[in-house]
């Protein structure tokens, strides 16, 4: 997976193809500007066999188009209130990649939904990484459960597990971390449930876990392997609570916890991305052998 390369005539072709010839796109931008809402792209009423993450690695390998690969994880929050967020990065994604191929040709993309591990019988969908149009047609495929509960937390953390423990990165044999964007409404999750209402770590990604799986002890685990980022989207009362702030700042500073609007996911993304490969994000723990995990 990874190969092929992201261009407009192919997002071009692929938008009007499956949103119909009358779909509008920016010939500047290149974002699409038909209204649309969430039904109308995202048409999955199950989890896709392709987005499983059952006994599944999901890997990002260097190649001969992509010999430095950048992995990014962009995890979407597929609940009740989050429709029109994953809409406008659905809406934009041509933005995002054009963007960033301009100035950075070798990212690769894995899609993820994520729910809520104690409400949700779909809590966690999981695409290939690609770097061409499979990108947006991976992101048609999600499921959008709208479940979540009042437990006021989505399972963002899943994003986190699924990405240490599941995945394999050819940036890591570099010395280089991988990137985790997570979107969404609500607090930081202080831990996985082990055992959900309808779903489990063991049903859902296949693991057996001795207990729930800690934020605290997840963050430290992954931050040696990722820069972790989340987006707060200000699109709905209450996404601002203080107590939402802080439990994401126990973990992220400012420039990782982000608050954005509808209209400028697209450049934060991008931002977040050429921030990440132009500072350091260097993997620390190294031996003679290499990581040292």
């Amino acid at each position: 997976m990874g190969c092929g390369t992201w261009d407009r005539d192919s997002f071009r072709s692929y938008t009007t193809a499956t949103r119909g010839a009358g779909t509008k796109i920016d010939d500047t931008t290149g974002a699409v500007i038909t209204p649309l809402t969430h039904q109308e792209i995202f048409k999955a009423r199950d989890l896709d066999p392709a987005l499983n993450p059952k006994n599944v690695t999901r890997e990002c390998r260097d190649n001969e188009e992509h010999q430095n690969t950048i992995p990014v994880i962009l995890a979407l929050d597929v609940t009740g209130s989050m429709g029109d967020a994953a809409v406008e990065v659905a809406k934009k994604l041509n933005v995002v990649m054009t963007s960033l191929y301009e100035k950075i040709r070798d990212v690769e993309f894995m899609i993820m939904g994520i729910g809520d591990f104690y409400c949700d019988e779909v809590p966690l969908q999981v695409s290939q990484f690609e770097s061409d149009i499979r990108i947006a047609e991976q992101l048609d495929k999600v499921y959008f459960e709208f479940g979540g509960g009042g437990n006021y937390w989505e399972s963002y953390t899943a994003a986190w597990y699924f990405g240490a423990r599941h995945c394999d990165l050819d940036c890591w044999k570099r010395g280089k971390k991988g990137i985790i964007i997570t979107m969404g409404d609500e607090r930081l999750n202080p831990y996985i449930p082990k055992n959900g209402r309808y779903a489990s770590i063991k049903s859902v990604i296949g693991d057996t876990a001795q207990d729930d799986i800690d934020t605290k002890f997840l963050y430290e685990e992954t931050a040696e392997k990722y820069d972790i980022y989340h987006l707060q989207v200000n699109h709905t009362r209450d996404w601002d609570l203080p107590q939402i702030d802080k439990s994401w700042k126990e973990y992220l500073d400012d420039t990782h916890y982000r608050h954005v609007t509808l209209d400028n996911i697209a450049n934060e993304i991008v931002d977040i991305i050429e921030n990440s490969v132009n500072g350091n994000n260097n993997i620390v723990a190294m031996n003679n052998e290499g990581i040292s995990w």
